[in-house]
C-alpha cells in the first residue's frame, strides 16, 4: 500500500464514527421542533378557543306585567325595580316579585322615552333613548334629585359598585362617574375578533357584565376588564317566539346578590323566571 492510500485509509475510519454524531444531532433537532410544534398548535388552539356555551333551568315563574316594555330591571334590598319604555308609556316602577303586583310607578314626560335603569346607594339612575338625558331619583320616594346628560344615546345601564356602565347600542360600553356622567374609560366588546354591536340591558354579576344583546335570545358575559366575551347564555327555549310580538324581544336581567337568585324577562312578557345558568 502506498503513502498516499495509507494516508486515505487513516483519514476514512473516524468520518464513518463522526457521522454518527450528526445524525443524532438531527434527530434530536427534529423531536425538539415537533414537541414544540405541538405546544405551538396546543396554545394556538386554547388561545382561540370560543365562549363557553350554558343552558339554563327554570327555578320559578313569576306573573309580570304584559303591558310593561321592559327596559331595566334591578333587585335592591329584596325588592324588584323596573324601567319600563315607549313613547307616553316610559316609566319607574316598584313591583313586588311573587305577584307582579306594581306598588309604586313614576311615569316620565311623554316627549321622553325610557331605558336602562341602575341603583347605587339611595339613587336610581334611569335613561332616556335618544334625549341624552339621564334622570336621577331618590329610591324611597321616586323623586328627582339630579339630571344628567351624556352624548350617546342611552339603552342599558348597571355599575360595578364603583362606576356606572352605560350601553348605547354599539358595540362599546362606558364607565361613568356616576355623579357626574362623565367618561372614565370605555371598552370594545367582542367576539373573537368580531365586535357585539346592539348591547341592551346590563347586569354586573360576580365579577362580569352580562348583556342582553337587541333581538338576540342570548345573554353575553363579558370582562370588564378588555370587553371579551367570556361566554354566551341561550335562552331561546325560555319563552316561545310564537306567543311573542315582533319587538316583545328578551330583555331584563336582574340579579339578588344577597340570595345568588337571577331573573330574566322580556318586553311585554307575561312572566318573569328565575332560573339557574348551566355550561352545556
Amino acid at each position: 500500500m502506498s503513502d498516499l492510500e495509507e494516508k486515505k485509509g487513516a483519514g476514512t475510519a473516524p468520518t464513518a464514527h463522526a457521522g454518527r454524531r450528526p445524525r443524532a444531532l438531527v434527530w434530536v433537532a427534529a423531536a425538539v421542533v415537533a414537541v414544540a410544534a405541538v405546544a405551538v398548535a396546543a396554545w394556538a388552539q386554547l388561545a382561540h378557543r370560543g365562549p363557553a356555551l350554558y343552558g339554563f333551568k327554570v327555578i320559578a315563574a313569576y306573573p309580570h306585567d304584559p303591558g310593561a316594555y321592559t327596559q331595566g330591571l334591578v333587585i335592591e334590598g329584596g325588592r324588584l325595580y323596573e324601567g319600563t319604555g315607549r313613547y307616553g308609556a316610559s316609566s319607574i316602577r316598584r313591583v313586588d316579585l311573587s305577584t307582579g303586583r306594581v306598588e309604586k310607578i313614576h311615569a316620565i314626560d311623554n316627549e321622553y322615552f325610557g331605558e336602562g335603569i341602575a341603583i347605587l346607594g339611595n339613587r336610581l339612575y334611569e335613561l332616556t333613548w335618544k334625549s341624552g338625558l339621564a334622570f336621577v331619583y331618590d329610591l324611597d320616594t321616586f323623586n328627582v334629585v339630579q339630571t344628567l346628560q351624556y352624548p350617546t344615546e342611552g339603552w342599558g345601564l348597571t355599575h360595578d359598585a364603583e362606576h356606572l356602565i352605560l350601553s348605547d347600542g354599539s358595540a362599546t360600553l362606558r364607565f361613568l362617574d356616576p355623579a357626574t356622567f362623565k367618561t372614565i374609560r370605555e371598552i370594545t366588546v367582542s367576539d373573537g375578533d368580531q365586535p357585539v354591536a346592539k348591547l341592551n340591558e346590563l347586569e354586573y354579576i360576580d365579577g362580569e357584565i352580562w348583556s342582553n344583546v337587541w333581538y338576540d335570545d342570548r345573554i353575553a358575559r363579558i370582562s370588564p376588564a378588555d370587553g371579551r366575551v367570556l361566554g354566551w347564555i341561550d335562552l331561546a327555549d325560555l319563552y316561545p317566539k310564537s306567543a311573542r310580538g315582533s319587538d316583545d324581544v328578551l330583555n331584563g336581567i336582574a340579579y339578588d346578590a344577597a340570595k345568588r337568585r337571577l331573573f330574566v324577562t322580556g318586553k311585554n312578557w307575561p312572566q318573569l323566571f328565575e332560573i339557574d345558568v348551566m355550561r352545556k
